[in-house]
């Protein structure tokens, strides 16, 4: 394509005279352009947009108007043939002979069609031979042209497309900014608030990716992608398990601290499937599938129940709680669990419980059943020491019999902890 652009250099441009325009170049040339279209994914209307645009640069620059008259070619992608045309526009008096024309001389020129002041008419012309310097304008044009129509098909395309998944593959890191190829169409960039902490991206790395937002530059679309988006981790369940594809089974909820754990809430809408175990698969192998995609990160695929009590309690996995007492206009769940799963139910660093309110959208107060069992001991205690209290006759009376019933409540207390920790 461009040996062909760059025979314009020598010579000056093929030309051969034809009713109603000009044959400009040979077969060659359009096999090219075909050739050229396909290679870069663009519709051949925009190839040949491109180098009717660059034909008309070349042919300004080498005229004897300096640039300063306004020319359109017309490429004819069936045939090769091209037309030039003069652009002036009608004026009252005339500033630039190139590019104006009177109204009186419009309308002699234009016989039976209507001329107005500010209409653009245009005037068939035969080019002339274009120099070297015109070829390499034509050559410049070329590129830009392919390239702004690049830029917008790759925006047009992706900015469709946002919050899908592709494949990418890790290109280079710099500044925390991870940059990645889609498939060979175009680049994406991973910025550092986007990358699971646990992660690291080395060239080569393929992994899927979510298309958070693509944006307008003056280098070109930019289209920026996400690991910890929740969405990335809803997109491969959908990718993986076809009863969600297929809308058996909804993903009502998730939970994700990503690149540790997440959390997923799964309904079934069709009697007699079980949505858990859909989404975990044979032996596993579904949600393994999606933990080796995110480098590791835990999932835990939970029940989802219109009942808060057994929501919350499904959340809280694989703790098993004892009892779940809601306090509706707190928004707060108590959750009682046995001592051996007090730490389960917490998890490392408070995780399992953050991500259980996170995804029930309540506060959860979670305790172990000896500290419920001691919190009633000592109730009762300090019921039966105020009872004693109210008895006695005198202030004296009562000091002298809450002084031994408060050394009691502090010895069943102590002892219930030891009893807790021996447990635990």
């Amino acid at each position: 394509f461009f040996r062909e652009i760059g025979d314009l250099r020598g010579g000056g441009i093929r030309t051969a005279a034809r009713p109603g325009g000009t044959r400009l170049m040979k077969s060659e040339f359009l096999i090219a352009v075909t050739q050229l279209a396909a290679e870069r994914n663009l519709p051949q209307g925009m190839v040949v947009s491109a180098v009717e645009a660059a034909l008309a640069s070349a042919y300004r620059k080498d005229s004897a108007s300096g640039g300063q008259s306004a020319v359109r070619v017309h490429l004819d992608p069936n045939t090769g043939e091209v037309d030039v045309y003069q652009q002036r526009t009608v004026v009252e008096e005339i500033t630039n002979d190139l590019a104006e024309i009177t109204l009186p001389e419009a309308k002699k020129l234009r016989k039976g069609v209507a001329v107005e002041l500010g209409d653009v008419l245009e005037f068939e012309m035969e080019p002339q031979a274009a120099g070297r310097i015109a070829a390499q304008t034509a050559k410049q044009v070329v590129i830009q042209r392919l390239r702004e129509a690049e830029r917008e098909l790759i925006y047009g395309e992706f900015s469709e497309r946002e919050g899908e998944v592709f494949t990418a593959t890790v290109q280079r890191g710099y500044g925390g900014v991870v940059t990645l190829d889609l498939n060979g169409r175009a680049s994406a960039v991973l910025p550092p608030q986007e990358q699971a902490m646990t992660e690291r991206y080395r060239p080569g790395m393929k992994m899927k990716v979510m298309i958070l937002e693509v944006n307008r530059t003056p280098r070109g679309p930019e289209i920026v992608v996400s690991r910890t988006h929740p969405d990335l981790l809803k997109r491969l369940f959908e990718m993986e398990v076809p009863e969600i594809y297929n809308g058996i089974v909804e993903i009502q909820g998730i939970a994700r601290e990503p690149g540790s754990r997440s959390k997923v809430a799964v309904h079934a809408k069709q009697d007699g499937v079980d949505p858990v175990g859909a989404c975990v698969g044979l032996r596993g192998i579904r949600i393994q599938n999606i933990v080796n995609e995110l480098q590791g990160e835990k999932i835990d695929v939970i029940q989802w129940s219109r009942d808060d009590t057994a929501f919350i309690s499904h959340a809280l996995s694989p703790a098993q709680p004892l009892r779940v007492e809601l306090d509706a206009a707190e928004q707060t769940a108590s959750v009682i669990v046995p001592d051996r799963h007090l730490s389960l139910a917490i998890g490392r660093e408070g995780q399992n419980a953050r991500l259980a309110a996170r995804l029930t959208g309540w506060k959860i107060d979670i305790k172990s059943s000896t500290e419920i069992e001691i919190e009633r001991m000592k109730q009762q205690i300090e019921g039966e020491v105020a009872e004693r209290a109210a008895a006695s006759k005198s202030e004296e009376g009562a000091a002298e019999v809450a002084e031994p019933i408060a050394t009691e409540v502090g010895q069943v207390a102590v002892g219930a902890l030891a009893e807790a920790e021996a447990i635990a």
